[in-house]
């Protein structure tokens, strides 16, 4: 599997911040922030 570098970076964007929402409290609205983020990572590596 071959990945260009704007993929390895959204990849590891993505790996953080599900990470970020596992192991940090956060507020409603940073929580709803970073979930719509991953939505959006998530369709654009066409993991959706």
């Amino acid at each position: 599997m071959n990945i260009n570098c704007s993929q390895y970076r959204k990849t590891m964007e993505l790996l953080g911040l599900k990470r970020r929402l596992e192991k940090e409290p956060l507020k409603p609205e940073e929580r709803q922030e970073i979930e719509e983020r991953i939505k959006k990572l998530e369709k654009e590596l066409e993991l959706d």
